[in-house]
């Protein structure tokens, strides 16, 4: 049996890409929620549909304790939780939770791949961890 993050491995960094044809940080956790969990996140491509939207990305990306989808995590990450990280002084980027310290992300001028956000280059930028309401249900 193969792991789920096999098929996404390997993806190339596509911005604004929402499949397996090239995704961003974001894309890709659309395609992988999409795909392994039957839920849909907004995508944010052109423009936000509602100010529901907006308030839910910038709570989520800002960090916020309060969120109507998203709820931040204090115990250790499950596989497809949401890890925040800071780019210089702004949080603006994603990686999908493995297990607890991995993560598969999608950076510019690179493929998808696992890395750990525990130690090396991402552990210093981790802004926190967010599990979307939906996914408990799921996997249980």
């Amino acid at each position: 049996m193969s792991h789920w993050t096999e098929r996404y491995v390997g993806i190339p960094h596509r911005e604004f890409g929402r499949d397996d044809a090239g995704c961003d940080c974001w894309g890709l956790a659309c395609l992988i929620y999409r795909e392994c969990l039957e839920i849909e996140l907004p995508d944010y491509v052109t423009s936000y549909a509602s100010d529901d939207e907006r308030a839910e990305l910038a709570s989520v990306i800002a960090g916020a304790s309060v969120s109507p989808i998203w709820r931040p995590i204090s115990a250790l990450a499950k596989p497809f939780d949401i890890a925040i990280f800071r780019r210089g002084r702004l949080e603006t980027h994603i990686g999908i939770v493995v297990h607890d310290g991995l993560m598969l992300h999608s950076a510019q001028e690179d493929c998808a791949k696992i890395e750990s956000y525990r130690s090396g280059a991402w552990s210093h930028r981790l802004s926190g961890l967010f599990r979307h309401v939906e996914v408990a249900s799921k996997l249980a």
